[in-house]
């Protein structure tokens, strides 16, 4: 059986379009839809239990109370699960191949060492109406050593390197790393549930790639990664390097890479405690870069500097407020 999660909260316009691309994939394997309904405020649980009352042996519903959070909702989906293989399709994406599923796990059934395969996606504006392609920077080959694509993973930033919403991947290769190291993938503090998943697959074995284009992947709309305000997107961006470097600790990834990667979100953090204009996140920043080993650049310390003062730190906010405005 495959079984497909779908975590969702407060996604009452948006989680009848993912269930829906999820009931029309055509597979000789069974599925079932394991749905982690968050404590939503809004309608969102109503749709999920219309579907589970018209596809009943299909659709079971985790109806969480008090709302768990990402990873618990979603870990607690995992172990539920009945399925060999998994999939997930967040409940703001959907599937637009409805032979997605038939040929990701017709791949695995012919090559026990692939632990996971992953396919091309599109960007969904949810304002516009309208799909592209994600022109991602890596190029797959249609099978590759999962351990040749760790530093990749752990060191991603703007693609993904592995959609999660794509993918399948065998149950049993990630319930061992789970058992193995629950602290990874029920640490609240790292803040997301698919580096876990997509680095213990790749070290487990062979990671299948298909260049169809499966997943429209909702963007424009807010939710945890995107957000505007600063506070939440400087925890946002701490939670996930510090996962990243968990990952890295424990995979013995450290090189040129993952060097200018821990670089790179230190200023990025910095650059938040900037804008947000708050000086407890700021002077967390030498906590933060300690515990990542992360070496500092120029821009960093030019920063650093700015926001040492409160005159020049509201001068540079200033400054930048008047170049926006020229921008515009």
């Amino acid at each position: 059986m495959i079984s497909v999660i779908v975590a969702t909260y407060n996604q009452e316009k948006t989680i009848g379009r993912t269930l829906d691309s999820i009931l029309m994939q055509q597979c000789h394997q069974p599925i079932e839809i394991v749905i982690g309904e968050d404590c939503s405020t809004d309608g969102t649980l109503a749709v999920c239990q219309s579907y589970a009352e018209r596809y009943p042996q299909q659709i079971r519903i985790l109806a969480n109370n008090p709302n768990k959070g990402t990873q618990d909702n979603y870990f607690d989906c995992l172990l539920a699960c009945k399925g060999t293989y998994i999939a997930d399709c967040a409940g703001d994406d959907f599937w637009i191949d409805p032979l997605k599923l038939e040929k990701e796990v017709s791949i695995m059934e012919a090559d026990e060492q692939v632990t996971l395969v992953h396919t091309a996606w599109n960007y969904y504006d949810e304002e516009k109406g309208e799909a592209t392609k994600a022109d991602t920077p890596y190029h797959f080959k249609p099978k590759m050593n999962g351990k040749e694509l760790l530093t990749d993973i752990i060191t991603q930033t703007r693609y993904p390197v592995i959609h999660l919403c794509t993918s399948l991947y065998r149950k049993d290769v990630i319930m061992k790393a789970y058992q193995e190291d629950t602290f990874l993938f029920r640490n609240k503090d790292f803040g997301c549930e698919d580096l876990q998943v997509a680095c213990a697959a790749a070290h487990a074995g062979t990671i299948a790639y298909l260049p169809d284009v499966t997943l429209n992947y909702s963007v424009n709309h807010a939710s945890v990664s995107n957000t505007q305000d600063e506070e939440k997107q400087f925890e946002f961006v701490r939670k996930v390097t510090s996962l990243s470097h968990y990952l890295a600790e424990k995979y013995h990834i450290r090189n040129k890479v993952s060097d200018k990667y821990f670089s790179y979100r230190i200023f990025a953090l910095a650059m938040h405690a900037f804008r947000a204009h708050n000086k407890t996140l700021r002077n967390n920043l030498h906590q933060y870069k300690r515990q990542w080993n992360a070496k500092t650049t120029f821009p960093f310390h030019v920063v650093h500097i700015v926001t040492s003062n409160d005159i020049l730190w509201k001068g540079g906010l200033l400054f930048r407020t008047l170049v926006l405005k020229f921008k515009k």
